[in-house]
């Protein structure tokens, strides 16, 4: 079997991504890889705490590969701990590391370059899917996502903390992306075919940050771990 790491970003792509890879008997997931802002301890863009990414692998039932980054963090800082963690996956026999990544050609061409010296396969296992179908393909098949950050210069901060549902893409304004691949918004998947049981999320302030509106979230504290 391929042995193959997943960048996590705790939201809907990258959830996504794990349940398409799950159902290929040729491919073993072996961790979630996430790069973690050490000064607020959450997620990168997305803005999803720490508790909750902890949460995400407890429900999907594996290891969390966090690599943690300052804040600000320099591109060659970056580059340096994604080396670092790569030379653990070889150690560890891993294979491959996949991406939830959807059209970006650059975005590609980058991990692309990255991985080649390190002998890890980058796999995108959704690469070239229409967005419109695919956003109503995560929705039927049972994927759960709250928005925890929008870009205020394309949707309205109203978006923020709402429900990625049929109802979102329709409300979406013309020329927004449906997966937001462009950046429009980035979410936190709680439940799905890729978790053993939902995870029971508590909504906390939403707060403008240089354009981007960000919606909290935490683990509920009555919600038993997963």
């Amino acid at each position: 079997m391929k042995r193959v790491l997943l960048s996590w970003s705790s939201g809907k792509d990258s959830a996504w991504t794990l349940h398409v890879l799950r159902r290929d008997p040729s491919i073993e997931i072996c961790g979630l890889l996430t790069t973690l802002n050490t000064e607020f301890q959450r997620v990168a863009m997305h803005g999803t705490r720490r508790a909750v990414l902890e949460a995400q692998a407890r429900a999907a039932g594996l290891p969390l590969w966090i690599v943690p980054l300052p804040w600000p963090c320099p591109n060659e800082v970056y580059e340096q701990r994604m080396a670092e963690v790569c030379d653990r996956a070889v150690a560890e026999h891993i294979h491959a590391v996949a991406f939830g990544d959807l059209f970006l050609a650059d975005v590609r061409a980058y991990r692309e370059k990255q991985l080649a010296p390190t002998g890890l396969e980058p796999l995108f296992p959704l690469w070239g899917r229409p967005t419109a179908e695919l956003a109503r393909e995560m929705i039927a098949g049972g994927l759960r996502a709250r928005l925890t950050c929008v870009d205020s210069r394309v949707l309205p901060a109203s978006f923020a903390g709402r429900e990625f549902d049929a109802a979102l893409l329709r409300d979406l304004p013309v020329g927004t992306d449906p997966c937001a691949e462009c950046g429009e918004f980035h979410s936190c998947a709680y439940a799905g075919p890729m978790f053993a049981a939902p995870l029971a999320l508590e909504p906390g302030e939403v707060v403008n940050r240089d354009g981007f509106i960000f919606a909290d979230f935490a683990v509920a504290k009555t919600a038993q771990p997963v």
